[in-house]
C-alpha cells in the first residue's frame, strides 16, 4: 500500500513499526462497506459464532446445525458476526490553551503525534479516517475516507494546525453526533477545559447515536503540580485576559479547583461509558498508545 513519504515532524516510523502488530479496534459494532476486522451489527459469515436462531423457510440450508437438530429435533441456523471496516473521526482541539507546554513540547504537538500514528494505522488496516480541527468552531473538516492518498491530506492538515482562539468543542461534539450519520469511532484529543456537566451532554448524545467515544485528555504536568513560586502574571491563552497573582496565596484554591474538576470529569466518563485516558504530556506517547491499543484488543477478545 502506498503511503505518504514526506518527512513529518509528528510521525516517527520507529513508533509506527513497534505498534503495527497491534490492531486498532472498536468497542462497538461498526457499519462499513468493505470486509474488515471490526464487529458489525449485521449478521454474516465470519469465523466468529454469534448465536442460534430458529430456521425459517428460505434460509440457507448449509447453515443448519445438524447437531442441534439431533439434540432437540428442531431446526436451528448458526449466525456469525460479520466483520466490517472502521470509520474513525478524530476531533482535535486546536484552541489557544493547547499551545501550552513546559516539557519541550506543547499539548497540541503531543496530540499531533498521537493523531498521526492512529490515522496511519487505521488507513493501513483499511479503515476510513476523518478529521475535525476544533477551536471556536470546526476550523478544518475532512470527511472520513479510507484510500491511502487521503493520508497525505490528513497529514498536511495536521501540519497546518495552529492553536488559537477559544474552545467550542461542546457545540462541535453535538454537531458531529448528528452529522456523522454512520456509527463511528470518535476520538477526542483535548485539554477539556470545559464544564464536565456540558461534556456529559455531549457524551450522552454521541452514545445515543451509537458512536464509540474515546478521549485522550492532555495536560501539562505544571497544570497539575502548580509549582510556581514567584509572583506571576497569568494569561488566559484563549481569551487573552490576564491577572497578576502570588502563587503561594492561591495554590490551595487552585489545587482544590483542579481536584474537583478532575473528580467530576472522572464521574462523567464512567457514567457515560467513555474510553477515557488522562495523560500528562511528559509521558511517552508511544507507551500511552500501546496501552490504549492493547486494552481495546483485550476488551474485544473478552466480549
Amino acid at each position: 500500500m502506498s503511503t505518504d513519504r514526506q518527512h513529518r515532524s509528528f510521525l516517527d516510523p520507529r513508533v509506527i513499526a513497534q505498534l503495527s502488530a497491534i490492531p486498532l479496534l472498536s468497542r462497538k459494532p461498526m457499519l462499513g462497506n468493505v470486509s474488515g476486522r471490526h464487529a458489525s451489527p449485521h449478521r454474516g459469515a465470519s469465523v466468529e459464532f454469534a448465536e442460534y436462531r430458529k430456521y425459517v423457510p428460505g434460509d440457507d440450508l448449509r447453515r443448519l446445525d445438524w447437531r442441534a437438530y439431533g439434540r432437540s429435533d428442531r431446526f436451528y441456523i448458526k449466525e456469525f458476526e460479520a466483520d466490517t471496516n472502521l470509520r474513525m473521526v478524530v476531533v482535535l482541539d486546536t484552541s489557544g490553551s493547547m499551545d501550552f507546554g513546559t516539557v519541550g513540547l506543547t499539548k497540541l504537538e503531543y496530540a499531533l503525534r498521537i493523531t498521526a500514528a492512529l490515522c496511519y494505522m487505521a488507513i493501513q488496516q483499511g479503515d476510513a479516517v476523518g478529521l475535525a480541527c476544533v477551536a471556536e468552531g470546526i476550523v478544518q473538516n475532512l470527511p472520513a475516507r479510507r484510500n491511502p492518498a487521503h493520508l497525505k491530506i490528513l497529514f498536511d492538515t495536521l501540519e497546518a494546525a495552529k492553536p488559537q482562539g477559544e474552545t467550542g468543542i461542546v457545540e462541535v461534539l453535538h454537531e458531529l453526533a448528528e452529522t456523522v450519520r454512520q456509527r463511528a469511532f470518535v476520538l477526542i484529543l483535548s485539554d477539556l477545559f470545559v464544564d464536565p456537566a456540558l461534556l456529559r451532554d455531549c457524551f450522552e448524545h454521541l452514545r445515543f447515536r451509537k458512536h464509540d467515544v474515546a478521549i485522550f485528555h492532555l495536560l501539562d504536568p505544571e497544570e497539575l503540580a502548580f509549582s510556581i513560586q514567584r509572583p506571576t502574571r497569568f494569561v488566559d491563552m484563549e481569551g487573552g485576559t490576564s491577572i497578576f497573582a502570588d502563587p503561594v496565596e492561591i495554590a490551595d484554591r487552585y489545587h482544590a479547583a483542579v481536584t474537583s474538576y478532575l473528580n467530576q470529569l472522572r464521574k462523567t466518563v464512567l457514567e457515560t461509558a467513555v474510553d477515557y485516558r488522562r495523560i500528562s504530556i511528559d509521558s511517552s506517547y508511544e507507551n500511552e498508545l500501546r496501552d490504549f491499543l492493547v486494552e481495546r484488543a483485550i476488551r474485544r477478545s473478552g466480549k
